[in-house]
């Protein structure tokens, strides 16, 4: 790759000279050097997938309900018998939930599809950046960067709808590039649907790129301003019609025979898109989910148990720190440096640029959606930094080319020196917040970054006649080491991503992480325990669901936990109250008509003996005292069901899940 950057690349002053607009057939080394990338990064995110089994239970007992009927597939409904959906749109659950009716339903029909989004989605920044810099290089050095990420490396791995989403993103970003080139409504247009079915995927958060490709086109794009402006429209309804079919077609089924469509309070789309999985994120009108809320009386220890809240407070210093500077913050101060960087050497290019129309694309987008990340007030996991990877990529990429281009300037030289030494400094920064992993590869990294950078400086001095080729050799050498060195820190932490086993619903990247022990750890690992859904699964417990013959073996609160049972049982199960038991279904009455129909067996309920400790004013590392309630307490969403089901039925135990049996006619 390095090799067909150096020889494909010309030199000089480019400030005045438009960028290609067409890119020059491949040469056989590039042909080899895009082949060895999509095969490289097809092996690495296959290799052994399955390590990460179900993944996040929620969407794979979606996936489940979907590999076994097709309107739980098109709805993506969390149980084949079409109680709820899950909290996001369906776009995800359509590609896994296929493979599974293709290919049968397992850990590898549901991973693999994600893992090859990888190497379309490695593809298309690939091209992406090819095509607006004329240089198959700087392509290929974006795939790298794309795919040396460690978060991509995680989320293309696991069953979470961001991965679809991204891939659908970095497809808008590709069609936008295409139609900068010779203002292509059609390639604008085809951008549109891919926003249009990001939307479909993950709501306004596959919309936040728009304004970067909207306003790229509208500047650069070489035709008049009345023709970008009506390409613009163009796109805007082919992106209304892509996604507005769907939320169309949830307003005109009706709502007696669909799933109740949850993360709405009124069983509508749109619902959901102004509040829990939209705008109410944004303004902090989303609660947070991840503590249990406790009975009267009752309080968490500070510091015990994990936020559903991983990304840090909001700040401009959020993507640096914690976890998601792990994940995605590797390569983002590099990233926002090129951008300025080709901003200052464009300045004085045509309007319709495609170099700098690259930049304002991929630069744009990271701003963008960065600052949104930042603002963020409600429910964000780091995770979520994914869709700032393929921007991050481009951007550098489009920088490190640019830079190249001016290699023989002292502007290129500065700029080589700075780009590599920030990519060098903070991936020591970063590896240093785990010091005790591999301690030689930050030093390694920063060292041989810093040496390029310095290197460069020197360059950058004047020097006689006869030395200046062996000064072209040289820097050509020191950019080509001074950015693989750069890229390492972010390799090693991707590499040591892949085979880790990531379950849950907020995996993390990096190595293995030291095990925990202590009562604080004991209680971490039974509340997780409980919202996984793990407490759940006894085997005797499993055996009765799948001995139920009724249309729902059993109902349960929040939907991670009916997945579990699911997966578990493969029978149908209602998730009362969806994801985070705050949906209002079912309400009492149709609870209690769902028993009086005989399509339910059994209602379950975890029962929980709270320590002492947890009283208000009780003692540090009390567990039973007088105090502590005779009965366990009951650990539900809603309680006016659990209220009339105890009153009308009586339970039994297995392990410390309560069972009520609703086949008898209630007492």
């Amino acid at each position: 790759m390095a090799a067909t950057l150096i020889a494909t690349a010309p030199t000089g002053s480019v400030a005045s000279t438009p960028s290609p607009t067409t890119l020059p057939p491949a040469r056989p080394v590039e042909r080899l050097g895009l082949t060895v990338l999509l095969l490289g990064t097809a092996i690495a995110y296959l290799w052994r997938i399955t390590v990460n089994g179900m993944g996040n239970n929620f969407y794979a007992g979606a996936t489940w309900a979907g590999s076994r009927d097709w309107k739980a597939l098109l709805f993506g409904s969390l149980d084949p018998s079409n109680f709820s959906t899950v909290d996001k749109p369906p776009v995800s659950q359509w590609v896994m939930g296929l493979s599974g009716q293709l290919f049968g339903f397992s850990s590898a029909s549901m991973l693999i599809p994600q893992a090859l989004m990888a190497v379309a989605a490695v593809g298309l920044t690939y091209g992406a950046v090819a095509r607006a810099t004329g240089n198959r290089g700087a392509g290929l050095l974006a795939g790298v960067v794309l795919a040396v990420t460690p978060v991509v490396a995680l989320m293309f791995r696991f069953n979470n709808p961001d991965a679809v989403l991204v891939l659908l993103m970095t497809a808008g970003g590709y069609c936008t590039i295409r139609a900068l080139e010779r203002a292509n409504g059609r390639w604008l247009m085809l951008a549109g649907v891919a926003l249009g079915f990001a939307f479909l995927a993950k709501l306004l958060e596959g919309l936040m790129v728009l304004p970067a490709l909207g306003i790229t086109y509208l500047i650069v794009a070489p035709t008049s301003l009345r023709n970008r402006l009506w390409h613009l429209v163009g796109a805007a309804a082919a992106l209304v019609v892509s996604a507005g079919w769907y939320v169309l077609l949830t307003v005109l089924w009706p709502d007696s025979s669909r799933p109740y469509l949850a993360g709405s309070t009124d069983n509508s789309f749109m619902d959901s898109v102004f509040g829990y999985n939209g705008f109410g994120r944004f303004l902090g009108h989303t609660p947070a989910t991840g503590q249990i809320a406790l009975p009267s009386g009752y309080q968490t220890p500070p510091g015990l148990l994990q936020s559903f809240n991983d990304f840090g407070a909001p700040g401009v210093g959020r993507l640096f720190v914690g976890e998601s500077g792990f994940e995605i913050s590797w390569l983002v101060p590099a990233a926002l440096l090129s951008f300025v960087v080709v901003l200052i050497s464009r300045w004085s290019a045509p309007r319709t640029d495609q170099i700098r129309g690259a930049a304002l694309v991929f630069g744009l987008w990271l701003i963008t959606m960065g600052g949104a990340f930042s603002a963020m007030k409600a429910i964000e996991h780091s995770y979520y930094t994914l869709t700032l990877a393929p921007a991050a990529a481009g951007m550098v990429a489009v920088g490190v080319h640019e830079l190249w281009l001016r290699r023989d300037e002292l502007l290129g030289k500065l700029g080589a020196a700075a780009l590599i030494l920030t990519m060098g400094l903070w991936a020591f920064v970063v590896l240093q917040r785990n010091s005790d992993w591999l301690p030689w590869v930050r030093w390694a990294v920063a060292a041989t970054a810093a040496v390029a950078a310095v290197g460069l400086l020197v360059a950058a001095i004047p020097v006689p006649a006869g030395w200046r080729a062996a000064r072209t050799r040289a820097t050509a050498i020191l950019v080509v080491v001074g950015v693989f060195a750069g890229l390492g820190g972010s390799t090693a932490y991707a590499a040591a991503t892949l085979p880790q086993a990531h379950v849950g619903r907020s995996p993390v990247v990096g190595p293995a992480k030291p095990v925990e022990t202590g009562i604080a750890a004991l209680i971490h690992r039974q509340t997780q325990n409980f919202a996984d859904g793990g407490a759940f699964t006894n085997p005797q417990l499993v055996t009765m669901l799948m001995s139920s013959t009724t249309k729902w073996s059993a109902a349960v609160d929040r939907g991670s936990i009916a997945a579990a049972l699911e997966l578990a049982s493969r029978t149908p199960v209602i998730a009362i109250g969806g994801f985070a038991a705050e949906d209002p279904v079912p309400t009492l009455e149709e609870f209690q008509k769902i028993v009086a129909d005989h399509e339910l067996t059994y209602y379950l309920v975890q029962e929980m003996q709270l320590p002492a400790s947890w009283k208000v004013g009780g003692q540090p590392g009390a567990t039973t005292t007088p105090s502590t309630p005779e009965k366990p307490w009951q650990v539900t969403g809603k309680p006016e069901i659990a209220e009339w089901v105890s009153h009308h039925y009586t339970a039994t135990h297995i392990g410390n899940i309560a069972v009520y049996d609703l086949t008898p006619h209630p007492n």
